[in-house]
């Protein structure tokens, strides 16, 4: 295996979910995925501002960005000019927010082509409160939850899937989904707040999830969308699995997550009874509204 590409230390234990708004600017068909060329565009506005952090986040195996489908508008019988869509990047240093912005103020007034369809760029939600799913953590914060959680649901809201003995696992089994996460807390969390080694021990006690296929620019992924629930019986393991499924809404899941793949967050379910915010709706819903038009079933596990 190739030695991973890292990026230095974070200078800041900030992580961040940050909006960007667009408008079609042409009528016809929008490719139903743009996955890379929305990774590219986030990569272009950091390279406008820092060059080479571009290159090193473009080679490194553990990117500190997750980047979700494009969401919003999708008409059946074409796209309209000015239609709004919207997609969302999850930064897991806070250190990138500076460039980031740097580059998309150097980019605001200029269209976009994203796969052969012009758009315009609308605007950027960086601050908690400003759009549904932009927000902020603290790698500090999340380290010590006001609540451990016995029982947590995460909801996959784009298609998820794993990597397990050179194949690619669709079902998300309780230790690819926190050995995922745990990997890349510890390779981006500050090291006062790195987690020890731990080997998953959880029960699935309810799941509703259904399989996908996704058309790529690289050929077909197929990942499990929909929700599970998982219960801790070890009171250091709940804390550490609620810890990362806090995460998991910054960090997404599983494989490709810079690609639009693996959006997660925690489920309203985990929060019953607990003075804990409940999770954003939107982008659930927005995905939803896609898969519909985009899906290829290839199988369908139900509520237990």
């Amino acid at each position: 295996m190739e030695p991973e590409t890292l990026l230095p230390q974070p200078k800041f234990s900030t992580l961040h979910s940050i909006v960007v708004e667009l408008a079609a600017a042409d009528v016809g068909e929008i490719p139903p995925t743009l996955s890379r060329a929305l990774h590219a565009l986030v990569l272009k506005w950091l390279a406008a501002a820092n060059s080479s952090l571009a290159e090193t986040i473009h080679a490194s195996q553990s990117s500190p960005l997750t980047i979700s489908p494009l969401l919003g508008n999708r008409r059946q019988g074409g796209v309209r000019v000015g239609d709004y869509f919207y997609f969302r990047i999850g930064l897991l240093d806070g250190a990138l927010v500076e460039p980031l912005m740097r580059g998309f103020e150097q980019s605001e007034t200029q269209s976009l082509v994203l796969a052969d369809f012009p758009f315009i760029l609308r605007q950027i939600y960086a601050l908690p409160g400003t759009h549904q799913l932009a927000g902020a953590a603290d790698y500090a914060l999340l380290s010590n939850p006001p609540q451990v959680l016995n029982d947590v649901e995460l909801h996959f809201l784009s298609a998820t899937s794993f990597k397990q003995n050179k194949s690619v696992q669709t079902f998300p089994l309780p230790e690819l989904v926190f050995n995922s996460l745990h990997r890349r807390w510890n390779v981006f969390a500050p090291e006062q707040y790195q987690l020890p080694n731990c080997e998953w021990n959880a029960l699935v006690t309810a799941y509703e999830l259904k399989t996908y296929a996704l058309k790529m620019e690289g050929g077909t992924e197929v990942g499990a969308q929909g929700w599970i629930r998982y219960r801790f019986s070890d009171a250091e393991m709940a804390r550490m699995a609620t810890i990362l499924a806090n995460f998991a809404f910054f960090a997404g899941v599983g494989r490709k997550t810079a690609m639009g793949m693996g959006q997660t967050q925690l489920g309203i379910q985990s929060f019953k009874n607990q003075n804990l915010q409940k999770p954003r709706r939107e982008l659930r819903k927005d995905n939803e509204k896609s898969n519909r038009r985009e899906r290829r079933g290839h199988g369908e596990i139900r509520r237990v």
